[in-house]
């Protein structure tokens, strides 16, 4: 007999600016580890003022993790230490390995209306590849399938798999899943899900019932926002609903409909140091990563040698 996954805790985006003066929601970061073990951070930047993003996020490095960024609407021009350049566009997705290291850049821009939406999730790598050759995966909206799911779900799989489609991104350590899910109105949806992997939902729109209780007291809550509808409690966007073991994701939509982001790994249950870009397992391989970056021996591999 299957296990539905409940809630453990509810967290609220809150406001933050990074880069070069970039305004965004953090949904989780440095304060939640190691709950939602192996992810780090998730920002959600959206904007219809170009003043809130234009200054971006110029050359910086990265060690010890990955980065995935996926875009809705508007655009990111970027480029990186490996020679890797380009921009990506509405509904593509970038997923990078920083790995032993990687210097890059990241510029937004809105699209014709000043509209900028997306999505920035880190995900952290286990000791045995914080030091891996870094690697960039490209991938247009196109590549990325979209099935149709329970309830009269639609499904974009980037990651892991739904309802028997495999998604674009292959081969990570830590065995993730990335699915952006849209559930119509009063319609629900389920995924199977197995026991021991970190598990959370992020809600981009509309409003959403996430497991079986309806409660607002029922969770551990951090400024999370609920609807009253009808004296039962949705969650609406810009909360991240965190779940505790089991075996399936149970998710059924307001009255119009609603649609979130889902996500798990395998938890990597490592000490984690962490002071900005860089994510390493012990404060002295923080300090070597930073004098290795002051010396300008941080990279370690470079394509063609």
């Amino acid at each position: 007999m299957e296990n539905p996954r409940r809630i453990t805790k509810l967290l609220k985006s809150i406001p933050t600016i990074e880069g070069a003066g970039v305004r965004l929601s953090r949904a989780f970061g440095y304060r939640h580890v190691p709950a939602l073990d192996p992810f780090l951070l998730l920002d959600d930047f959206h904007s219809e003022n170009p003043e809130d993003y234009r200054r971006g996020f110029p050359w910086h490095p990265h060690r010890g993790i990955e980065t995935i960024t996926y875009v809705l609407h508007g655009k990111v021009a970027h480029g990186d230490s490996m020679g890797n350049e380009g921009v990506i566009g509405p509904g593509d997705v970038q997923w990078m390995t920083a790995g032993s290291g990687i210097i890059h850049q990241e510029m937004p821009a809105g699209d014709r209306t000043g509209l900028l939406q997306g999505f920035q999730l880190w995900a952290n790598l286990p000791a045995s590849h914080k030091m891996m050759d870094p690697r960039y995966r490209g991938l247009e909206s196109g590549e990325i399938p979209v099935v149709d799911g329970p309830g009269g779900s639609k499904i974009r799989v980037i990651a892991g798999d739904a309802e028997g489609v495999a998604g674009p991104v292959r081969e990570i350590v830590t065995d993730p899943m990335y699915l952006d899910v849209t559930i119509p109105a009063e319609g629900t949806f389920s995924h199977k899900e197995g026991p021991g992997r970190t598990v959370f939902a992020y809600v981009i729109g509309g409003k959403g019932f996430f497991d079986d209780r309806r409660e607002p007291y029922s969770y551990g809550v951090e400024g999370a926002r609920y609807f009253d509808l009808g004296g039962e409690v949705a969650v609406g966007p810009g909360n991240v609903v965190l779940y505790g073991d089991g075996d399936r994701v149970v998710i059924t939509a307001g009255g119009e409909g609603v649609r979130l982001l889902l996500v798990s790994g395998r938890p990597i249950r490592e000490p984690v140091a962490w002071y900005g870009p860089i994510v390493m397992n012990t404060q002295e391989e923080l300090k070597v990563a930073f004098q290795e970056y002051r010396d300008g021996t941080f990279i370690k591999y470079r394509p063609g040698r």
